[in-house]
């Protein structure tokens, strides 16, 4: 893979890090700013809403300019809106600086998943997006657990200014580590807008973008509520939480690069092993949350299925929208955080219920449930089996 798709996914790894980071900040930004819990957490929801929104906006903004120029400028935006944030003093000001880095980290995300698709032969998709998606997994393993660290230490406010920080090499790599295109050559051979958005009636696109985001908003709205069940059901201290958050990014990891090596060529398998794997494995941690030794294991491989199964579906979005150059990634990042935000806002309503902590984990088996009977009868979309020359014969979205 070449150097510039790693200095993309250091960016990535900062934006992962100020996503992630907040579940465990926002106790002391409630206090900090005299608001209640709740509404300290409405930031996680807020964030991924603005991605999703954010994503196609950005790219259709600054579709008129070259790629490494719309990078620097998200990753810069990016930085500032959290250099505001550590010093503001109220929560609407706050709020408003999730907002805009959201959109930064949208515009960023998708930019980035198209120039990494170019990057690299038009059959190593899927291996570019494993090595940009790294950069989200290494923030669960090593970002999160340091952010939250550093605001335990030194406030939320210093994990702000870490975040920020972090930001300045990756906008070094980018001036230094991308190709600087004209907006002519960056232009060149591009379709028009409108023949980018009519992408959007295409079943197949729409089809992989929705599997993406229910498989996402498994993933998140479990993730998000896993402190609960470690510290209730499995009855673990606290500083097992943040062990469990980095052994679900280690699986996570290990899951996105593994899938990276068969999302090109033989994408089906992933989801016919994983999808089915998936469905078993987050109800299995509802029932053996309260054995400690069970959870550490399935957290693991739930955070292996969870990052293999999404970043190939993922991946396909790809591949059904290649005829939308500038609006590809975009794409994709909408399908992403439509489930980030979707998942926890689902997962949350199952709390007050009868399954009580391990509600959101079946809420998580039910929403991959509904992916995979959505997937079965159109498993040659999956697969792609329609797009190599007709070789194969799967089921297709008509």
């Amino acid at each position: 893979m070449p150097l510039p798709l790693y200095l993309l996914a250091l960016a990535v790894f900062a934006m992962g890090t100020s996503e992630f980071m907040l579940s465990g900040l926002v106790p002391d930004i409630a206090s900090d700013l005299g608001v209640p819990l709740g509404t300290a957490g409405a930031l996680t929801p807020g964030f991924a809403i603005g991605m999703a929104v954010g994503a196609p906006l950005a790219a259709v903004l600054t579709r008129d300019r070259p790629g490494r120029g719309n990078l620097l400028l998200f990753v810069l935006g990016f930085a500032a809106a959290h250099a505001v944030g550590a010093v503001a003093t109220s929560f609407p000001v706050l709020f408003a600086t999730r907002v805009v880095a959201a959109l930064a980290n949208a515009g960023f995300l998708a930019v980035a998943l198209t120039t990494a698709a170019g990057l690299v032969p038009r059959d190593r998709k899927g291996r570019a997006l494993a090595v940009l998606l790294s950069g989200t997994t290494l923030a669960t393993i090593a970002g999160v657990p340091a952010g939250a660290l550093l605001g335990t230490l030194l406030g939320w406010r210093a994990a702000f200014w870490a975040v920020a920080a972090l930001c300045l090499p990756a906008a070094v790599g980018i001036v230094t580590g991308l190709p600087a295109l004209s907006p002519r050559e960056d232009a060149a051979g591009r379709p028009a807008l409108r023949a980018e958005f009519a992408r959007l009636r295409s079943p197949r696109l729409l089809l992989v973008m929705l599997l993406g985001a229910l498989v996402n908003a498994a993933t998140f709205g479990s993730f998000t509520f896993l402190a609960p069940v470690v510290t209730e059901r499995a009855g673990l201290g606290r500083l097992w939480v943040p062990a469990v958050l980095v052994l679900f990014g280690a699986g996570s990891l290990a899951g996105v690069t593994l899938a990276g090596r068969f999302a090109d060529r033989r994408p089906g398998p992933v989801v016919a092993v994983g999808g089915p794997l998936l469905l078993v494995g987050w109800p299995a941690l509802a029932l053996l949350a309260e054995r400690p030794a069970a959870l550490l294991v399935l957290v693991f491989a739930l955070g292996a299925l969870s990052f293999a199964l999404g970043s190939t579906l993922i991946t396909r979005v790809l591949y059904e929208a290649a005829g939308a150059p500038t609006l590809a990634g975009a794409y994709a990042t909408a399908a992403l955080n439509t489930g980030a935000a979707v998942g926890p806002l689902l997962a949350a309503t199952t709390l007050g219920t009868g399954l009580g902590t391990v509600g959101p984990l079946w809420a998580g088996g039910g929403l991959v449930a509904v992916a995979l009977s959505l997937a079965l009868p159109f498993r040659g979309v999956v697969s792609g089996e329609q797009r190599r020359g007709g070789r194969r014969t799967g089921a297709a979205v008509r």
